[in-house]
């Protein structure tokens, strides 16, 4: 039997693998730091650790990014895997702050994950004079080594204090928001765009208090890459999986791929293209207080421009003319 045709990337997709990687590196690292207490290292893990409460709220205030990090060569063999790639619709300018919707979540968020976590899709040449900042849940940055890992890249806490800061402290800052959240995790099957949006509207509100503005994206293939065994709402398993998010913050998802072997079935996704359409920006008035009107006309302003968006796109990546977007 054939060998995978592309072997030199199987070590970066394994880095890949997020949140999984974030739990691995949590079970190597803690108990390892917590072996060296009993050792005559016990120096090491006693500073890290003072230091960590010490440098507590850095996730909320902006971060601590690394453009070392961010321009790792694993990354470059991640995008050529797949390939992933990065297409403007209009420039960013750098004197605005901007609150950008990632849709679709897919399983494990690998488009926005490249283009806007890491430079391997040039995200510094294609805006200029734009820092991108992920979202993710904010129990990542109180694990050990991992918040260090997240901050390099540029991610940042999805909480409100740490939202606030990146669109009120200078400009040029874009922070992107996976708006369907992980429960958009359990849609991720392919052929399908059904996104959840229609009553998530706090990301509306937050960019009004700012006045930053709205920028709608899709990744075209996210939820292509890998299958999803679904389960029945009354089943065993989906109520695990209920009880799973409520202690950890998403789902326990199961899901398949390739395998190391041409024609094997595996963890492994599927090499199909990603492509990240980044929309027009929606201008928005900066409301200190906002009614809920003013939400309800730029969340539903926001939507179709999401629409239009995928519609003008939709054919070229693969989708069929008559394919719509399904908001919950």
């Amino acid at each position: 039997m054939p060998y995978f045709k592309q072997p030199k990337h199987l070590q970066s997709l394994m880095l890949l693998q997020w949140p999984l990687s974030y739990l691995a590196m949590f079970w190597i690292l803690q108990p390892f730091f917590i072996y060296l207490l009993f050792t005559s290292l016990w120096p090491l893990p006693v500073l890290y650790f003072v230091w960590f409460f010490l440098d507590w709220k850095t996730p909320e205030q902006g971060g601590r990014r690394s453009a070392w990090v961010r321009n790792w060569c694993a990354w470059t063999h991640i995008k050529d895997y797949f390939p992933i790639t990065i297409q403007k619709t209009k420039d960013l300018s750098p004197e605005h702050n901007y609150l950008m919707g990632v849709h679709p979540h897919g399983l494990l968020t690998f488009g926005a994950f490249c283009n806007f976590c890491t430079e391997a899709t040039g995200f510094s040449k294609i805006f200029p004079g734009i820092t991108p900042h992920l979202a993710t849940l904010s129990w990542f940055f109180k694990i050990p080594f991992v918040r260090e890992y997240l901050m390099a890249k540029g991610v940042c806490s999805v909480s409100q204090p740490a939202i606030d800061y990146l669109l009120s402290h200078g400009t040029g800052n874009l922070v992107g928001i996976v708006v369907g959240g992980v429960g958009e995790a359990l849609q991720s099957v392919p052929n399908t765009t059904t996104l959840i949006l229609r009553k998530r509207k706090g990301f509306v509100r937050t960019a009004l208090q700012h006045g930053a503005h709205l920028v709608p994206t899709f990744t075209f293939g996210e939820t292509e890459v890998y299958d999803q065994v679904l389960f029945h709402k009354d089943s065993w398993m989906h109520k695990f999986q209920s009880c799973f998010r409520s202690i950890f913050g998403f789902y326990f998802c199961v899901f398949y791929g390739r395998g190391f072997c041409q024609g094997s079935t595996g963890l492994l996704p599927y090499s199909l293209p990603i492509v990240t359409v980044v929309g027009e920006p929606l201008p928005l008035p900066k409301i200190e207080k906002p009614s809920q009107e003013m939400v309800e006309k730029y969340h539903t302003l926001y939507m179709d421009a999401l629409c239009k968006l995928f519609d003008q796109h939709k054919t070229q990546y693969g989708c069929s003319e008559n394919q719509k977007l399904l908001f919950l």
